[in-house]
């Protein structure tokens, strides 16, 4: 592979190890480890660990190279705000937009996403289900808007895992709210499909109970 195709493949990797929960928080990220267990040179890995420190998902130390960041509550609500605020105007804006090719490509991914969540497979589900939402905000046809939407998604990624691997009413109601986000944008219904990203987000709430003493993620603080 090129250097470039190289430390994307590691990027990749090592953010979904985070994700997971496979790299936990505090670990360090030590490029020679990394490079053997990737099977490839420094260099890719360097650059891959630097972008990880763009997305948040880890901090230089001084002194003690990259790692993982820590857990942060508060910051989760921050993300879940920004979040909220940028994938509402792109799904408002999917929905005036809304082709029948961008709906085949929604409920491709959502099909997917039920295969593989039948499966068990958590990474190929976490996958398909970021793959349904960026196809709803790409139809926004704002590409600066899913540029700014993209570092707080994958910064809140690792708070996904949770979600996915869970079962019972919980997931069936994550899975419903896609539906309507779909929905709402197949019926060019911009309100509708802002009130199902709310929704969609604020289920959170249920995943961090304990986390959020109780309150929703956009509870005022």
């Amino acid at each position: 592979m090129r250097h470039r195709t190289m430390a994307e493949y590691a990027l990749e990797q090592l953010r979904e190890a985070i994700i997971l929960g496979e790299l936990p928080a505090g670990t360090p990220l030590r490029l020679d480890e990394l490079a053997r267990s990737l099977g490839m040179s420094i260099s890719p890995i360097r650059e891959a660990v630097r972008q990880l420190e763009a997305l948040g998902l880890a901090k230089h130390v001084p002194h003690q190279g990259a790692r993982v960041l820590d857990f942060d509550i508060e910051e989760l609500r921050d993300l879940f705000a920004v979040r909220l605020a940028l994938e509402s105007l792109a799904v408002r804006r999917a929905a005036e937009r809304f082709t029948e090719e961008d709906s085949d490509r929604a409920r491709d991914c959502l099909d997917r996403f039920d295969q593989t969540r039948g499966a068990g497979e958590v990474r190929e589900t976490m996958r398909a289900h970021t793959d349904f939402h960026f196809t709803l905000y790409e139809a926004a046809q704002t590409p600066w808007l899913v540029g700014l939407i993209r570092p707080a998604w994958d910064r809140s990624e690792r708070f996904r895992p949770a979600l996915l691997a869970s079962a019972g009413e919980p997931q069936d109601l994550h899975r419903a709210f896609d539906e309507r986000l779909v929905e709402a944008c197949e019926a060019h219904d911009p309100q509708a499909a802002a009130d199902a990203l709310y929704e969609h987000l604020e289920l959170a709430s249920v995943f961090f109970e304990t986390e959020l003493g109780g309150q929703g993620i956009f509870a005022a603080r």
